[in-house]
């Protein structure tokens, strides 16, 4: 029987692919880990945003080598042509970070299809066929990372962001999972789950060019900064947490709630959502 590996991963001169990494959380995982990392593939889908920020990442790291690779994760084709660069280009990947991913905010019955799609097809199936195709490259460059942005809202179903809610539960799982079947290779799996983070993620979410102000509804105790947020997920993955919740009281709040009867969390859920249709037991 094969025994699990005692190596460290650790993110001082790695080589890193982000995905999602145009703003929010992925431009600031790019900048934590600028200072430190021997290389940085920058994954995202608007060209100027990756552009602008390679530049400043090279004129602050004159030795860091940052590659821009713009593509929509939402086609399997284009999944496979990253994948096929890093193999022809011979890149060591050793840490993949999966960050991108999309939001609906409203009832179900409401959204449009054409915005579900996508964020099924990005949420679930980008990251985990990504992770699929590289993972042949992090075994090779072994001990290495995988950090799954989750989110805290996968621990619950969530009025009005049904679905979104549902694939970061699926993120989380096979976070778990992965995490449990890589151990003995010397693959580190961690998934990071936030609780709300004021990033363009709200903005781009809401519809109807609508911003739902969904951080309003949480008390401000339970965010967290992008900065911390990302700060306390390398953090966790170097000491090879498989899960990390970067707000010390959220993280609390989460871990008593699961000793608590499911009906009295869906009660708590549904007044916490306002007045809305019944929820049937």
């Amino acid at each position: 029987m094969k025994q699990a590996r005692s190596q460290k991963f650790s993110t001082k001169g790695c080589t890193a692919l982000i995905t999602g990494a145009t703003a929010g959380l992925g431009a600031e995982f790019a900048k934590q880990l600028a200072p430190v990392a021997a290389r940085l593939i920058l994954v995202g889908r608007r060209e100027e945003r990756l552009g602008e920020l390679s530049a400043s990442l090279r004129q602050h790291h004159a030795s860091l080598i940052v590659d821009p690779f713009v593509t929509d994760l939402s086609l399997p084709g284009e999944r496979s042509r990253l994948a096929s660069w890093i193999i022809r280009e011979q890149i060591p990947i050793n840490l993949l970070i999966n960050n991108a991913g999309l939001g609906d905010l409203g009832t179900f019955d409401t959204a449009e299809w054409e915005r579900i799609a996508p964020m099924l097809e990005v949420n679930v199936t980008a990251l985990t066929h990504l992770t699929h195709l590289l993972l042949p490259m992090l075994r090779a460059q072994s001990p290495s990372g995988i950090l799954n942005v989750s989110s805290v809202a996968g621990f619950y179903p969530l009025p009005e962001m049904a679905v979104y809610a549902a694939t970061k539960a699926y993120v989380t799982s096979f976070s778990e999972a992965l995490r449990m079947e890589l151990a003995v290779e010397g693959i580190h799996v961690t998934a990071l789950c936030p609780g709300p983070v004021p990033t363009e993620f709200f903005d781009v979410a809401g519809r109807n060019g609508e911003t739902i102000r969904a951080m309003e509804r949480t008390h401000p105790s339970l965010a967290s900064t992008p900065e911390l947020v990302v700060r306390q997920a390398l953090r966790g993955l170097e000491r090879d947490k498989p899960g990390v919740i970067p707000n010390p009281l959220l993280a609390l709040l989460v871990r008593g709630s699961r000793l608590l009867p499911f009906p009295l969390i869906r009660e708590a859920i549904r007044l916490g959502a306002g007045p809305k249709r019944p929820i049937r037991n």
